[in-house]
Parts: C-alpha cells; structure tokens; sequence
C-alpha cells in the first residue's frame, strides 16, 4: 500500500471510476466522491454503473479488497494528498466554454483543498487558459495547493486498457505539480509521461477531438454528396480503402455524437474567436445528418405520415449504454414531426431513463416497415432484410437488406 491517498472528485462517473480502479489497484488507498448518491451505493456494492470491458470484476476486486470506497462525504477530500477534479468546461447555449460551472464546484470544495501538501489533479477537458483562471480563484480562496492539468484520451469503454497503455499528458503551474503527476501516472504505466505547458496540454485534449470530429464530418459530406447523386457510399468506401493503405483513415459515415467531440471542436471555435471554420463546418454537417437522412427517407417513401420506424440504437457508439448527445433522438424527433410512428429498440440502454420513448424488443421492431439504423451495435450486424424494408444505414453496418 503507497503512503498517499488520493480521492477523485465526481469519483462514480466515466473519467474518475475507472482511474479509481487502476489506482486501488495500484496500491493508492483511493476514495470517490461523488453527489450522485445512487451510484455511491452501486458502486460500494461492487456494481458497475455502466459499461466498461473488465469493469465489473475489477471493481468487485477492489471494493472486496477496501482499496476503493466510494462517498458523499467531501470531508475525504482534505485527508488526502492528490484530488483529481474530473469536472470539466461544458459550454452553454451559445457554444461558449461555461467555466463558471467549473468554478461554482471548486469554490464549493475550497475548504477541503487547500493545503500546501495537496495536489490538485485536474482530469476532464479543459477550455484554453481555464486552469490558469481557476488558479487564480483558487488562490484568492486561501488554497496553497499545487495544480495541474493531466487530460484523458482514453475510449469510452476500454478506459481500464487504455489507461496504462497510451502515453500520459502531464501539465503544472509549478514544478512540484509536474513532479508529482509525473511521478503519478509513471507508477500507473511504467512510461514517462510527456510534459506540456498548462495551455499546450489544454489545446491538445481539444485538437485530439476537434480532428476525429472534422475526419467524421469528411466521411459524413462523403455520404451526402454519394447518396444525392443516387450512388451507394457504402460501396464506394469500401472500394476506396481495400489494400489501399493511403485512405486508411478514412472512417465510415455515421451519426458522430457523444459528450466529447462537439463540445470540444466548439471550445476551441470559441477560444479562436470564431474563426475556426473547418470545425463550423465540421458541425454543420455532423449535426445536420439526421435530417439528411430524414429527407433520404422521404424522398423513398413519400409521406411519412403513419408510417412504423424501427430506430434501432439510442447509444452514441456501438456496443455501449452511454446516450448523451446521441444523434438517434434527434433522428426520432424528426420522424415523430413527420407524423411517424417510432418504435426503438437498444440492447444497452436502461429504458427506464426514458418513459416518454416507445421500446419493444427486437423481433417487434424488425416487423415495421422501415428500419433505421441509429448506431451499429453488433446485434445489428447480423441482420438482414427482404426489398419490402425500407432501410436507412448510414454506417453501412448490415450485410444486406435485398436491394
């Protein structure tokens, strides 16, 4: 067991849980603090309150072993010599970074951070300059703590391999902040990590997802162009990128969603005042292929009017239960103001979450007439339909609908 105990501040959710883990098991007595006192309790049962590969037993593990324990109590956080803040810079109505939020939690927990033996760790995605504002709050609150900035990059879902196989990006206000996370995510990976300056480390974690989003937004225009012209970009895209290594990042289309990528490209529009026109761009066209498809399926059917859609995947990615900022819900917004009938079905998503939508199982959705594919699970994969379906694939993920 290490001498320093570390506590994660928003502990139970996709960013702290799964570095709680790795640190427990690490040998860091590590405690999560989180509000949300449903999943403290999931979490102090040894369940795992969503989906992520070897999540469950490694969780039972350390929970059994009293390594990790999970808490509403914020007073944990004072006994503790590093706190990881994964509270990150949402942005607002207008698509500008909303650091107060940021800002309203700290000063919340300023009685319990501020000891000179203390590292403050900040985690989750950062808008450019929002650690060196936060700083400056913090010092002005009385706190002498050190502070840094060490983003994740890790996938949804593969966290706990991700964690400890990619390089780490390490950032501090002082020396003792880079010596101590250094030292940090070196005992977690065995790999030095690599230093940046605070605002470097900022930008970073913003490029990494600005880049996916505008790479997604090419295949997306792609797919537009493609299917207007009455050709199948599905067929065109596999024709492109087999045994031909130079197109090997060209991604398929899709409904490019997820708590990250838009958020992220928009902060950084915001910090380059408006003038970062690839990543506009980049959601108008990604944010805009619900309705895209919706007119592809109109121009196919006609009216709408009465007719049953089967949405199948509410998720924002395959083979996960995480729906913020899903694209399907706009998608059945859009049929629903066409007069549609929708019926949803997600292998993965708790329906409970969701009174208002209409899920049925899988053989009763695969009855209605027209059947969109909303995400790719892998249960979808196998499926295949007769020329009476009426079907929109935008991922090309099924084998063959009979056209």
């Amino acid at each position: 067991m290490r001498d320093e105990r570390i506590a994660i501040v928003g502990g139970c959710g996709h960013v702290g849980l799964p570095l709680g883990i790795l640190l427990a098991e690490a040998g860091y007595p590590t405690r999560l603090y989180d509000l949300n006192q449903a999943l403290v309790a999931k979490v102090n049962a040894g369940t795992m309150p969503h989906l992520e590969e070897q999540g469950p037993e490694r969780l039972r593990g350390v929970i059994e072993s009293g390594a990790l324990v999970a808490t509403t109590d914020p007073t944990v956080l004072a006994d503790s010599a590093i706190i990881v803040i994964t509270i990150g810079t949402p942005v607002d109505e207008h698509l500008n970074p909303r650091i107060q939020y940021l800002l309203q939690a700290m000063e919340g927990l300023k009685d319990y951070v501020s000891g000179a033996h203390q590292l403050l760790l900040f985690r989750s995605t950062l808008a450019p300059g929002a650690l060196q504002t936060t700083a400056d709050h913090l010092r002005e609150w009385g706190c002498q703590a050190s502070i840094a900035y060490c983003p994740e990059r890790i996938v949804q879902g593969k966290a706990l391999t991700e964690l400890v196989g990619l390089p780490q990006i390490i950032s501090g206000l002082d020396d003792e902040a880079v010596r101590r996370s250094r030292e940090l995510f070196f005992n977690l990976t065995g790999v030095d990590p690599i230093l940046l300056t605070p605002l470097e480390a900022e930008l970073a974690k913003l490029f990494c997802n600005a880049w996916r989003y505008i790479t997604f937004a090419i295949s997306n225009q792609f797919y537009q162009v493609a299917e207007s012209a009455g050709a199948s970009f599905a067929k065109i895209h596999q024709a492109a990128t087999d045994g031909y290594p130079r197109m090997k990042g060209f991604a398929p289309a899709g409904l490019t969603a997820g708590p990250c990528l838009l958020k992220d490209t928009m902060q950084l529009a915001a910090f380059c005042q408006n003038t970062f026109f690839l990543g506009h761009s980049a959601m108008l066209v990604n944010e805009g292929m619900p309705m895209f498809l919706v007119q592809q399926l109109t121009g196919q059917l006609g009216s709408l009017r009465g007719k049953r859609v089967a949405l199948l995947g509410l998720a924002f990615k395959p083979d996960n239960d995480d729906t913020r900022e899903s694209l399907s819900f706009k998608m059945r917004k859009l049929l629903l103001q066409r007069g549609a009938r929708v019926l949803c079905h997600d292998p993965f998503v708790q329906q409970e979450y969701f009174p208002k939508i209409d899920f049925v199982d899988l053989p009763e959705a695969l009855e209605c007439e027209v059947i969109v594919i909303g995400v790719p699970h892998a249960v979808y994969r196998q499926l295949e339909f007769g020329p009476e379906k009426t079907i929109i694939d935008v991922w090309g993920a099924i084998r063959s609908h009979g056209h």
